[in-house]
């Protein structure tokens, strides 16, 4: 690897690492404001303008509390788990492509941190993981309420996976490929010259699907029986305090972050700029009298804005459900993934699978 090669590296995971970082408040802040909107109530308006600061001070109580450590836990998983919890996600984020690339001194440079062409399998792999950290930290709790919910979030994690797993291979078998990049360059084109061929109007059920299993997955409300509050008080992690707490509360934003830039890069066009913009795009390089390259770097900083605008929607929409949907009882929660979504995603396999022998794609 080259200096060059080093530096952009470099840079890449400082970008990601900061947005991803930032957001994490930003989204707690969005939260609990769009709630109290939501219900009609006030919300976090004292510390700073509109609260904004609110995130700051939970931090650093955070930081302040007393780090406890129950005396009849299993300390090595105990302090595992929430390592597994913040890492696995941020991980994941590796080899999702931003942007298409930058051209610097004449040399390419993709906005992706790690360009696999098997990318994602191991976005899949590290979002397998993490079903580990609630499993861990229930059990190594020594909590009858903590294991109760880390039994609750590996049965549901497990179920919800294979639904989402068939609808990923339903889309898998359209795009004919494992590259991210390759995914987003198939959506990246237009039927009628105005349509985009996004993943969502090729496939609708799978997006669908989809949609619905990552809210199980990343164990969000109406789906968030883990922490089920009424019953489990809070659930895996009612042994967790200060620091450790914070980073189950962190992993829980960054999973709700990588899942919707997985969805948005698989059904929403990836990167690929919004109808319209691309002519905008070009029509300011050439009022600017932009050459090759200064034209794919603006070109290349719309899809990096269009990328976190599409994520940023998938993360509003998180939120208009958890405060709009009450909470799924344990056997409703089970009897949608395996009687309803596990045999739809079958069944749109079979199909996507038949067309595309039958006439291609």
């Amino acid at each position: 690897m080259t200096l060059f090669d080093s530096i952009a590296l470099t840079l890449k995971l400082v970008f990601v690492l900061g947005i991803t970082l930032n957001a994490v408040p930003v989204m707690v802040w969005f939260e609990r404001r769009g709630s109290a909107w939501i219900q009609g109530r006030v919300g976090p308006n004292r510390v700073g303008p509109f609260g904004l600061l609110q995130p700051v001070a939970d931090v650093i109580k955070f930081v302040f509390k007393e780090n406890f450590v129950p005396a009849q836990a299993s300390k090595f998983y105990y302090h595992l788990a929430p390592a597994i919890a913040a890492i696995a996600p941020l991980a994941a984020l590796a080899v999702i492509p931003f942007g298409s690339y930058f051209i610097i001194s004449g040399q390419q440079v993709p906005l992706q941190i790690a360009d696999l062409n098997v990318g994602v399998l191991l976005v899949f792999a590290f979002a397998g993981l993490e079903v580990y950290p609630l499993m861990l930290a229930g059990w190594a709790s020594n909590n009858k309420y903590a294991i109760l919910g880390a039994l609750r979030g590996s049965s549901q994690m497990v179920s919800y996976e294979i639904a989402m797993g068939l609808s990923l291979v339903s889309m898998l078998l359209v795009y004919g490929t494992l590259d991210m990049n390759v995914m987003v360059q198939y959506q990246d084109h237009y039927w009628f010259g105005f349509i985009p061929r996004w993943g969502i109007l090729i496939n609708p059920v799978a997006f669908v699907i989809f949609l619905i299993a990552i809210f199980a997955e990343t164990n969000r409300l109406p789906f968030d029986l883990p922490e089920g509050d009424a019953e489990l008080v809070a659930g895996y992690h009612i042994e967790y305090g200060s620091t450790k707490f914070a980073m189950f509360f962190f992993a829980e934003y960054v999973a709700m972050i990588m899942a919707s830039a997985v969805l948005v890069t698989i059904f929403l066009g990836g990167y690929g700029l919004m109808p319209g913009f691309g002519w905008l795009t070009y029509g300011l390089a050439n009022i600017l009298g932009f050459e090759t390259m200064g034209t794919q770097n603006i070109l290349a900083v719309g899809q990096v804005i269009g990328f976190i605008f599409k994520v940023a929607c998938i993360m509003f929409f998180f939120v208009w459900v958890r405060w709009t949907l009450p909470r799924f009882r344990f056997d409703q929660l089970m009897n949608l993934g395996w009687k309803i979504l596990f045999p739809i995603a079958l069944v749109n396999l079979l199909f996507v699978a038949i067309v595309i022998a039958l006439v291609g794609v």
